[in-house]
């Protein structure tokens, strides 16, 4: 990568987001080869974007995320969607993450942005980094490291990254490698959104819309055992043609029908799932929030929901596979009323034919002698989240030949 030795700031109006989910535990795979074949931009991680709690001033965060395939010319997109102020960062840097907030001896690389290695980002708006030349490899721990100028005022970016990222003392301390300068952990994500690079061109993106249970609560943190999590895995052991990035757009607390943690699912459609990079399915698994907090009191409150999302996925020639809700019985709010909704809704998804295809999450963990709660083993203990068990039977539910649906 050149650096610019006097760098200006540029002030960018916005760029579509691209991102994609989490794949982890095997060792690295070579990034597939694109030399004198046609590519395409996939999404290899990437969160769903929200307020957070960060107080930010003169201070660098260490953001650790963890791709799914590879591929080359690596970008990165920061968004400050729900920002207060314009924020400027005059330092961002992507490295291969060590132990803690250590970076891998001589990987830290400087990003530009319309090769300018600062930028301005106004209230609302993403950027998209220029891409690093060169590949890399499916399933790689990275550290994106983002130095704001000045006070941030209210921060962007993901609240329960389920990974500990690392917040600096007061600086630049981007292009550090050791983790000197990195004395406080933190469970949320800052700015960053995706992560993209070029792939072979029928490799695409697929994009897990979703509540807590997407998001992968109670799952064991920094082991990327989200179900999407486990779904890349899976999708990275076929043969390269048949092989997808997958982002993970899961919000905890978030509804398909009203805003509250995050605005809800349709509200943030667009953004977190039709603007992502050559997406080309869509699972949706979202619901259950709206029967705790009765926003759906009956059945075609939610039924309704999801047929907006399907005709504008498909308006954009995307493919939607439907998630059953899974049970929780014994959980906060359950009630028999509640049930007898989730109960209804399911057999309205697996049954009319309105989605592309279904993954049925409910069969997958439920307990076969009380189909109302989840099976013990698969419970993380609140009785509504999987543990880590759960997460991996909820991604071996997935008809993997149903993510290549073509519209």
């Amino acid at each position: 990568m050149t650096f610019l030795s006097s760098p200006r700031t540029t002030v960018v109006a916005g760029v579509a987001a691209v991102v994609s989910s989490a794949a982890v535990a095997l060792l690295p795979q070579p990034a597939p080869s694109t030399a004198g074949r046609p590519t395409n931009a996939v999404g290899t991680w990437g969160t769903a974007v929200d307020t957070t709690t960060f107080t930010l001033a003169d201070q660098t965060v260490r953001n650790i995320v963890h791709t799914s395939v590879g591929g080359s010319g690596l970008r990165i997109s920061l968004s400050n969607a729900f920002g207060s102020t314009p924020v400027t960062f005059d330092s961002v840097w992507v490295g291969h993450a060590g132990e803690g907030a250590t970076i891998k001896a001589g990987t830290n690389r400087q990003l530009t942005f319309s090769e300018e290695s600062s930028v301005t980002v106004p209230v609302g708006a993403e950027v998209l980094s220029d891409p690093l030349p060169g590949d890399l490899p499916a399933q790689s721990t990275l550290a994106v490291s983002i130095h704001v100028v000045g006070d941030a005022g209210t921060v962007s970016g993901h609240k329960l990254a389920h990974q500990t990222s690392w917040v600096s003392t007061t600086g630049d301390h981007a292009s550090d490698e050791s983790a000197d300068a990195y004395p406080t952990p933190t469970g949320s994500y800052a700015w960053v959104e995706s992560a993209v690079v070029e792939t072979p061109q029928q490799v695409d993106t697929v994009v897990a819309l979703g509540d807590s249970i997407t998001d992968g609560d109670k799952s064991t943190p920094g082991t990327n055992s989200r179900w999407p999590d486990v779904l890349a895995r899976r999708v990275l052991a076929r043969p390269a043609p048949h092989q997808f990035g997958v982002m993970n757009e899961g919000i905890s607390g978030n509804r398909v029908l009203a805003d509250g943690s995050g605005v809800s699912a349709q509200a943030r459609f667009d953004r977190d799932v039709l603007a992502q990079p050559d997406v080309r399915t869509v699972v949706v698994m979202e619901g259950v929030n709206d029967l705790r907090w009765d926003f759906a009191t009956k059945p075609a409150d939610l039924i309704n929901a999801y047929r907006q999302l399907v005709a504008r996925a498909h308006a954009r020639g995307v493919c939607v596979v439907g998630g059953t809700i899974t049970p929780w019985e014994g959980g906060s709010r359950w009630s028999a009323r509640r049930e007898a909704i989730r109960v209804q809704v399911n057999q309205w998804i697996r049954t009319t034919g309105e989605f592309d295809a279904v993954v049925d999450f409910d069969a997958a963990i439920r307990d076969p002698q009380r189909t109302t709660r989840m099976l013990p083993a698969y419970d993380s203990g609140d009785h509504l989240h999987p543990g880590d068990a759960g997460y991996r039977a909820m991604a071996a539910a997935v008809d993997l030949d149903d993510l290549e649906c073509r519209r």
